[in-house]
């Protein structure tokens, strides 16, 4: 059970940054991403000089190979000390893929699948080539339930698609929502978007909430703010 579903994203290749970040917010978010921006220029020892602060890491890589490959990549980054709270891979992958990838993670962590990114609207996952008889909230549905039959434990999706990918799998199925702002923030690059408190109330299990939070003067108090708006006493 995730007791705070405040996650919010590290959005920094600096590692003294994400660090100090970490700390400071550690008292009001459940859990800490850590993505592709960080991993790629800190590597494992920035990972885990961030880690060492005690926030609960998601780390997301949204990895997306042939099976083989994702499945020694995961075992790779499963090494890691202390090891991410929750790691995830793009469920476009295929069953082959998510299959092997949940293997690999033989439940050492929380495994999550990548439906449908919120930084497109329908007519960019038509033009990518997803069926135009289907809307991407169909598209992630399915694909959540794909995820389940092949051992996952949750997915990525938008706020608008949560109840869809609930209805398709378990209400214990892992909903973790991106592109959250709060009524005031700007909508930057991301589409599909939701207040926390909205897509809580779709069912959402875990907000992921950046640049709102760690672009503020004061990110704690960003952070305490938004746990306050949701009536959270304490992080996880």
């Amino acid at each position: 059970m995730i007791k705070n579903p405040i996650c919010v994203a590290l959005d920094t290749p600096d590692v003294a940054r994400a660090t100090a970040l970490a700390r400071s917010l550690r008292p009001h978010v459940g859990y800490g991403k850590l993505g592709m921006e960080f991993f790629y220029a800190a590597g494992p020892q920035g990972y885990e000089a961030v880690a060492r602060e005690g926030l609960p890491i998601f780390l997301d890589l949204k990895l997306h190979d042939i099976p083989n490959t994702v499945a020694f990549g995961l075992r790779s980054l499963m090494r890691l000390e202390p090891r991410p709270a929750i790691i995830n891979i793009h469920a476009t992958g295929g069953a082959d893929m998510m299959r092997a990838a949940a293997e690999a993670i033989d439940g050492r962590a929380l495994l999550i699948g990548v439906t449908i990114l919120t930084s497109l609207a329908d007519a960019d996952i038509h033009q990518a080539g997803f069926a135009e008889n289907l809307s991407g909230r169909e598209h992630a549905s399915a694909l959540a339930a794909l995820a389940r039959d092949c051992g996952l434990d949750g997915v990525v999706c938008s706020a608008p698609d949560v109840r869809a990918v609930k209805s398709a799998t378990a209400r214990d199925f892992l909903t973790v929502v991106p592109g959250i702002r709060p009524a005031d923030a700007a909508t930057q690059d991301q589409k599909r978007i939701a207040t926390p408190r909205a897509a809580l109330d779709e069912g959402a299990d875990m907000l992921v909430i950046g640049r709102p939070i760690t672009g503020a003067a004061d990110p704690a108090e960003a952070a305490r703010a938004i746990a306050a708006s949701l009536e959270l006493s304490h992080a996880s």
